[in-house]
């Protein structure tokens, strides 16, 4: 790199710069042109457009949170395959041994999650 190498970054600060300021206009836009008609109905909570019920803050079971959490974990361990993929030939029996480690860990995880009923929704 030349100089600082700060000039090969000036794309992605036009970039950057071009959608913030494109960002803001439509939003400034929109504040000062769009319509203000507040009403009761529009001022109700939408529930898939059913009357909503009971309280808005009525507590969730842990199940629902400890399946988000589980969903997440796997999902970004999944995004791990896809390098692992894309370079497999030249990592030959190394990078295939230690991705098959690597998924054994991951079904290690799955199987004490399932055998801890954490999957199970009729308990």
């Amino acid at each position: 790199m030349s100089g600082s190498g700060l000039h090969s970054y000036a794309p992605l600060l036009l970039h950057l710069l071009t959608a913030a300021a494109l960002a803001g206009a439509l939003t400034a836009v929109s504040v000062l042109v769009g319509w203000r008609r507040p009403s009761r109905a529009k001022q109700q909570p939408y529930e898939c457009g059913m009357e909503p019920t009971g309280d808005a803050r009525e507590p969730f079971s842990v199940k629902f949170y400890l399946v988000a959490m589980v969903f997440i974990l796997f999902d970004v361990e999944a995004i791990f395959l896809y390098p692992w993929a894309y370079i497999f030939r030249s990592l030959r029996w190394y990078g295939f041994v230690e991705m098959m480690i690597y998924i054994a860990i991951l079904l290690v995880g799955y199987l004490y999650l399932w055998k801890k009923g954490a999957l199970d929704w009729h308990k």
